[in-house]
């Protein structure tokens, strides 16, 4: 597992936040992948599996926003660099145990930063969608455990999360 940096890399010697310049980087393959849930009654997860909410299909549309999502993360986040990024995988599960829904995207890049943010931003927005398609049937639902799961690529290497 590497080491985290000892020093911020988007702040400069007198504190004032900057991009960081990857130009001298080397292009190589990334990915990374992160996950989360919506937990939700047993009652609002059935509606989203059965395709019964108001605002059509909950599961489908997720995913389609968390791919979305992936691509914008740096319209989204400061000092983020935009990617030309190769693959978006989006899985949306439906777990009775929670109850809720899981949700885990890998996003890959051949480039010179990692792809850590975009697979956080695709898990986030993917979330937020069930919630807002869902709403109306249950406003307590809980976005929980968003976090990166792994991380490959680049100077410091692979990265895995402990389970939790």
């Amino acid at each position: 597992m590497a080491r985290a940096p000892k020093t911020l890399t988007h702040i400069g010697k007198r504190g004032e936040a900057h991009m960081v310049d990857v130009s001298q980087k080397a292009a190589t393959e990334r990915i990374a992948v992160a996950e989360g849930r919506v937990i939700m009654s047993a009652k609002t997860l059935r509606i989203v599996e059965q395709g019964d909410a108001k605002k059509g299909d909950v599961l489908g549309t997720a995913r389609l926003a968390g791919i979305m999502a992936a691509k914008k993360a740096h319209e989204l986040i400061p000092l983020c660099h935009p990617l030309l990024i190769s693959k978006v995988e989006v899985e949306v599960t439906p777990d009775k145990k929670l109850p809720g829904v899981r949700v885990r995207a890998s996003v890959k890049v051949t480039g010179q930063t990692g792809v850590e943010m975009e697979a956080l931003t695709a898990v986030s927005v993917a979330c937020l969608t069930i919630y807002d398609m869902v709403k109306a049937v249950e406003r307590g639902m809980r976005i929980e455990g968003i976090r990166l799961v792994e991380k490959r690529g680049g100077k410091s290497g692979v990265y895995r999360a402990d389970e939790p």
